[in-house]
């Protein structure tokens, strides 16, 4: 069976259709062999001759249609990404880590840096695809969070002071805040901090000591760091990630991130991706 993707396929969808439709034309289609050398040709004829045919096609297999669109779409979008990771790779970016914890191994292959915002819903979107990763890939990869909360006073810039001081205890657990803090977002946007605290409570974590380190230096001049790293980066908006040196912007569907995960991950080991 003659079998082809995107544009091709959909000319050739439009060219049996076409002759199939058309009494006269049941015998040559019954015979007709498409090729990439005919299929132009065969294609045009058709147009000029039966235009009427072609759009009724068209319109019997409009699911059809606009899969092969997207699929075209889709194609496009990741040969544009694979070249922009390209020539991203070849330039090393550096951040600060120090303090922050980390989900999965500290020397792991692939290291994914999300700035992030808690209330951001593309954020919540994105967290469930890196989480998702993090299984698949197992030891290769891990993830450091960084504060990017888009507002100074509000529920965002709270939850993530709060993250932080949860860290000072114990990883674990503001990994688990972290999880829970997106699973909750309407109501960390709704209830603010009383959101979090009950969360903190949830996961038994020190509530006298967590107020004390929330307005700490070490906290604070994290939560500075990251932002001046976010201004050196030129991130305009959350989420926004670092995979090695490779830069995903917003909430990128898994098979594209996978991708960029493939291609750092192949960089770091000096093989080709898959």
């Amino acid at each position: 069976m003659w079998k082809k993707t995107g544009l091709v396929a959909l000319a050739a969808l439009v060219v049996l259709g076409g002759l199939i439709a058309c009494s006269p034309c049941r015998a040559e289609a019954a015979a007709v062999q498409i090729t990439d050398e005919n299929l132009a040709q065969m294609l045009e004829k058709l147009l000029q001759e039966r235009p009427d045919l072609v759009m009724d096609v068209l319109r019997n297999n409009s699911e059809a249609v606009l899969d092969i669109a997207q699929q075209g779409s889709n194609m496009r979008r990741q040969r544009s990404l694979e070249a922009q990771w390209s020539q991203e790779m070849k330039t090393t970016k550096s951040v600060k880590l120090d303090g922050r914890p980390v989900l999965g191994p500290k020397n792991a292959k692939v290291r994914i840096v999300a700035f992030s915002d808690f209330t951001c819903h593309f954020c919540q979107q994105a967290s469930g695809t890196v989480s998702a990763i993090l299984k698949e890939y197992g030891k290769d990869v891990s993830l450091v969070f960084k504060n990017l909360p888009l507002d100074d006073k509000g529920p965002a810039s709270i939850a993530s002071k709060y993250f932080l001081a949860i860290a000072q205890q114990s990883e674990e657990k503001a990994w688990k805040f972290h999880d829970a803090l997106f699973a909750g977002r309407d109501k960390l946007v709704t209830d603010g901090e009383a959101f979090l605290k009950t969360t903190a409570q949830d996961l038994g974590v020190d509530m006298k000591r967590l107020a004390k380190d929330v307005h700490s230096k070490k906290v604070s001049d994290i939560m500075a760091e990251d932002q001046q790293d976010a201004q050196k980066l030129g991130v305009e908006g959350t989420p926004y990630f670092l995979v090695n040196d490779l830069v995903v912007r917003g909430a990128l569907p898994p098979d594209l991130f996978k991708k960029a995960i493939d291609m750092a991950k192949a960089k770091a080991e000096g093989t080709s991706p898959k």
